[in-house]
């Protein structure tokens, strides 16, 4: 009866596959070529070649070869694929000036904003070399995106093929980057490398062409022509895929079907499993032939090809899977041949008449569940149902929530449903069947290499119970993009309370001291009362979240990472919000729990002053407010800049108590910072000599208990004006824009 399907199919409905000529990649009667670089559709170089105006690409042939440039731009074109766009972008140069080598580029810049490419994260990499070398980069004036730091006092420490920071340094960028601005600076204008190491060099670059060497040191910009090539990945419009199916903007051809960007918005086409060509194009895809390839041929037995498939079937008189990884052919017993072909006959007629009707409403229904299905397993779900069934209490915990009961919790995501936007996802205010109003994020796409991580933070989130910590509920991963589902907050966050409009007095100084406690206290938990350690990498204002009684809850764990037990620090991408970061964490790229540290420092500067972390209100070399507040503290000018309500009613010993912390918090050091145990001990401490101030008279032992914190802090030195210096260095160059 297949075989009847499957004959009845190829006659009436399957084209003639042999009638079928193999189109070029261009549009008939436009240029596919320009100089050694191929322009496939929907790219072109005059009107009617390219799909939309942000395809069209200029060929300049005043040059030999000529050249291709993007758009109306000066950026050169090296390659056009359906993968990607390489270009060429510039080098930065900072050279010794005593050996007259040339003209610096300090600063460098490659914006293709409304254009549809983006750079790619997963291909390209930020690259400093030198052994004095300090290379930032920005998305705008205030917008950090990445940085890289290079040092190294001879020669011989350096590694052919090793960018780890000494001699050359790399880090990733980035999503969603469409603009970057580079800055090249030299720490002491290499007056002390400049016999091996010259010059220093910051640059984007395909990680896939560049491999490190000594020789780099000498002359990169020379040797390289001024240029690296840079990959961009494109997409067509704005929407998404499931927004733009069947609109005249949606460009995928005959055997294609879309596929969303990974890398901001739009999509991308993408032909057919069995099909290959190009799916802009009119019949731009073409059948494979699995058969044809005895090295690929499929089947063990006989092959037949099929439009986007093949057909692994077993000679006559046998029976079984004629595939190679199938249990093979088995001869058949005695049968009546007769009977069986007058039913199969007959039986396959009588399914086509009765299942006419309701065929294609099946076909999509199918074709929705195993996209369904597809998405769960992409996006870690029976990992995530295997990590649950080993987790002891987390099958309690932890719940996988289908797409279709958020879809109607939210109003399938209506903008009205939407309370918070951030760099890791859209948060909505969803209400479940049982009433139950909860938060539903529908976070970024995540790689397959940060799979097992995001499982493992579901998993082990889920049963992290702590009354300050936002409580994560479960997940969906039936949609393109995981959904999280965490415990509904309504207040808002401090970062609104504290700097909103017409909110700067709102907190009293003794709720300001509670939620302080409470975070710290959190925060703790997380590094080292939790089966691993977790570090939260994103500690601020905005994301500590207030009750209705202003009781604090830390959220917002998508850039968190779990330590391993063993291990106290690790190495990652350099991750953070500008004025909160971890100067010590950008400058190496290890992580470790003081970086939590240093950002709830900036924390407490924002409650005892009420400032913002980053202000180009004030002047440059303290527009951040960690380098504000430590200059002030150091000139006994702390009183000056605390909020008046802050300054009427807190006692002097409480605050300068709680500003020594900040301060301790803020140090350049990670090693010279206390732990999170440490502060929450100091401030829970503070706070109940608020509100018991008679155990200040105490002279026994729970006076002794409570003050030994305290004797930490006190004993230390005052931070020196030579780390302050370079704390105020390292700050300039992390804001500068």
């Amino acid at each position: 009866m297949f075989h009847f399907l499957l004959l009845f199919h190829l006659l009436f409905f399957a084209p003639s596959l042999a009638s079928i000529a193999i189109p070029t990649d261009a549009l008939p009667g436009c240029s596919g070529k320009c100089g050694n670089v191929s322009i496939p559709y929907p790219f072109g170089t005059s009107s009617g070649c390219y799909l939309s105006h942000g395809f069209y690409v200029s060929c300049n042939t005043t040059y030999n070869p000529p050249k291709l440039f993007l758009s109306t731009t000066d950026i050169e074109v090296a390659e056009i694929s359906q993968d990607g766009v390489t270009i060429y972008t510039p080098i930065a140069r900072d050279c010794f000036s005593g050996l007259g080598l040339g003209t610096n580029i300090n600063s460098i810049s490659t914006d293709v904003t409304g254009l549809p490419y983006t750079f790619s994260y997963s291909r390209n990499m930020f690259t400093a070399l030198g052994c004095d070398t300090v290379a930032l980069n920005y998305q705008s004036s205030f917008s950090f995106s990445s940085g890289c730091l290079s040092y190294c006092s001879d020669k011989s420490s350096i590694v052919n093929g090793s960018c780890a920071g000494i001699g050359c340094c790399q880090t990733s960028i980035p999503k969603g980057l469409k603009s970057i601005y580079t800055i090249l600076r030299s720490v002491k204008n290499h007056s002390t490398t400049w016999t091996f190491s010259p010059c220093s060099y910051a640059f984007l670059v395909d990680r896939e062409t560049f491999v490190f060497n000594l020789t780099d040191l000498d002359d990169f910009y020379t040797k390289n022509n001024g240029v690296v090539p840079v990959v961009m990945d494109w997409a067509i419009g704005s929407r998404s895929c499931e927004d733009g199916s069947g609109s005249p903007d949606f460009s995928c051809g005959d055997n294609s079907h879309c596929v969303n960007s990974t890398n901001g918005r739009g999509y991308r086409c993408s032909c057919n499993t069995g099909y290959r060509g190009n799916p802009y194009l009119t019949r731009g895809c073409q059948d494979i032939n699995e058969c044809e390839d005895p090295a690929t041929n499929p089947c063990a037995a006989i092959c037949e090809n099929t439009a986007g498939g093949y057909i692994c079937s077993c000679p006559r008189g046998f029976s079984g899977d004629g595939r190679r990884s199938g249990s093979g052919c088995i001869k058949d017993a005695k049968r009546f041949p007769l009977f069986q072909v007058v039913l199969g006959c007959g039986l396959g007629l009588l399914f086509l008449l009765i299942t006419g009707s309701w065929l294609i409403w099946g076909l999509k229904k199918r074709r929705q569940m195993r996209l369904q299905e597809k998405f769960f397993e992409q996006n870690g779900g029976l990992l995530l149902q295997q990590r649950i069934a080993s987790s002891e209490g987390a099958a309690e915990t932890a719940r996988i929530f289908t797409a279709e009961e958020l879809e109607r919790a939210t109003d399938n995501y209506s903008e009205s449903r939407v309370v918070g936007r951030g760099g890791y996802g859209i948060v909505y205010r969803g209400i479940l069947r049982d009433n139950r109003v909860v938060a539903i994020k529908k976070s970024r796409v995540i790689d397959e290499s940060q799979l097992e991580q995001f499982i493992n933070e579901v998993v082990i989130l889920s049963q992290v119970i702590h009354r300050n910590v936002v409580r994560i509920l479960g997940c969906c991963l039936e949609t393109q993009v995981p959904l999280l589902v965490y415990e509904y907050v309504p207040n808002g966050n401090l970062h609104h309370h504290v700097h909103g409009q017409g909110r700067a007095s709102s907190l009293s100084w003794e709720t300001r001291l509670r939620i302080a406690a409470e975070t710290a206290g959190a925060l703790a938990y997380l590094h080292s009362a939790t089966a691993r350690p977790i570090f939260h990498r994103d500690v601020k204002s905005a994301n500590i979240l207030l009750d209705e009684n202003h009781m604090a809850k830390v959220s917002d764990f998508g850039a968190s990472r779990l330590i391993p037990m063993d291990r106290m620090q690790i190495t990652t991408l350099v991750q953070g919000t500008l004025g909160y970061l971890d100067p010590e964490y950008f400058q190496t790229g290890q992580l470790t729990e003081k970086s939590d540290v240093y950002s709830f420092g900036v924390v407490l500067a924002e409650l005892l002053t009420g400032l913002l972390p980053i202000s180009q209100a004030r002047r440059q070399e303290e527009q951040n407010l960690a380098i504000y507040f430590l200059v002030h503290m150091r000139e006994d000018r702390l009183f000056e800049i605390l909020e008046p309500r802050v300054r009427n009613e807190g006692n002097r010993e409480q605050l300068l108590t709680v500003a020594e912390l900040t301060r301790r918090c803020l140090r350049l050091r990670g090693n010279e910072r206390p732990t999170m145990t440490e502060v929450a001990a100091e401030l829970e401490r503070t706070r109940r000599q608020r509100e018991h101030p008679w155990l200040e008279n105490d002279h026994g032992e729970s006076q002794s208990l409570l003050r030994e914190p305290a004797t930490v802090y006190y004993t230390s030195p005052i931070t020196g004006d030579e780390d302050l210096d370079a704390h105020i260095m390292l700050s300039l160059e992390m804001t500068r824009g």
